[in-house]
């Protein structure tokens, strides 16, 4: 596949309309939601949730989002309630393993890998990993740029209309920002997927090649190499299911990281605990299952 300028700018147009749509009336509602304390009587459901993450109540919205569409939705919900850099790496290390559920779980089904297995692996890393970082010291997470990134405490409106009119100004800032981030990814990512080596390896079933590009692009892209050899029957089980449960736990590591480092979670922490956890956690399935 050879790289196409204008492929990429078609990519790129119809995913900033997507994050527009779920971006600023999201946004406007949360801030809705907020302004007339509403939150706590819908997020009160999931307190014991977020509690395990040390999360405020408010994130649950954001984190159900996350769970079962995906990480603009996630991250429409969360902006407006003034996190924290700890807390929006918490944010990101528990919703980078267990995002859009519903959509990645049916990719994973299709190389023989549960729903049920998926599913409780992600949230369970998920809450594991993101219970983790919570407790990590404060002081590791107060830098420069987290400072600078960091969304300030939610403001104080004099009326609905003023809250409105802030809203859709700050929704829009937001969908942009991230908007730009996303077509940077969309070209230099499509520059990656149309080079030589992708092409020529992406016709050989290789493990440690299926991780690096789930890893790097994304599960989609990752597990969409080895579908085909699979339903051949060309892979042993032990194979899929060990890149399977790599690639559920860490996976989209630049873009999925990227999002969250707008708002000033910590880059390194989320990146290092993911693939370390994801490698522990593979590992361990692969060498206490008798899948042959």
């Amino acid at each position: 596949m050879s790289f196409s300028l204008q492929r990429s700018l078609q990519t790129s147009l119809k995913s900033s309309w997507t994050i527009l749509k779920l971006i600023v009336p999201i946004y406007i509602l949360a801030d809705i939601l907020f302004y007339y304390n509403l939150l706590s009587y819908i997020t009160f459901i999931f307190k014991p949730l977020v509690a395990l993450l040390g999360l405020p109540q408010e994130t649950a919205l954001s984190i159900v989002s996350g769970l079962f569409l995906n990480l603009y939705a996630a991250i429409a919900f969360a902006a407006p309630l003034g996190l924290s850099p700890k807390e929006w790496t918490v944010l990101a290390v528990f919703l980078g393993i267990a995002h859009a559920l519903i959509v990645e779980t049916e990719i994973m089904k299709r190389l023989g890998i549960s729903r049920v297995y998926s599913i409780l692996l992600r949230l369970c890393a998920g809450l594991l990993v993101g219970g983790l970082t919570s407790k990590l010291p404060q002081s590791w997470f107060s830098n420069e740029l987290s400072q600078e990134a960091m969304v300030p405490s939610h403001p104080l409106y004099h009326s609905l209309s003023d809250l409105l009119q802030n809203s859709l100004y700050e929704s829009l800032s937001l969908s942009l920002k991230v908007i730009l981030l996303v077509t940077t990814l969309i070209f230099v990512l499509d520059f990656i997927k149309s080079l030589h080596m992708i092409e020529k390896h992406s016709q050989k079933v290789n493990s440690g090649f299926s991780i690096l590009v789930g890893v790097i692009l994304g599960i989609t892209y990752g597990a969409g190499i080895l579908i085909a050899e699979y339903e051949k029957g060309i892979l042993q089980k032990r194979e899929i299911l060990f890149i399977g449960t790599y690639l559920m736990i860490c996976h989209a590591i630049i873009e999925d990281t990227l999002l969250f480092v707008i708002f000033g979670a910590n880059l390194w922490i989320m990146v290092g605990l993911r693939l370390t956890f994801a490698t522990l956690i593979a590992y361990l399935v692969l060498k206490y299952t008798k899948i042959t």
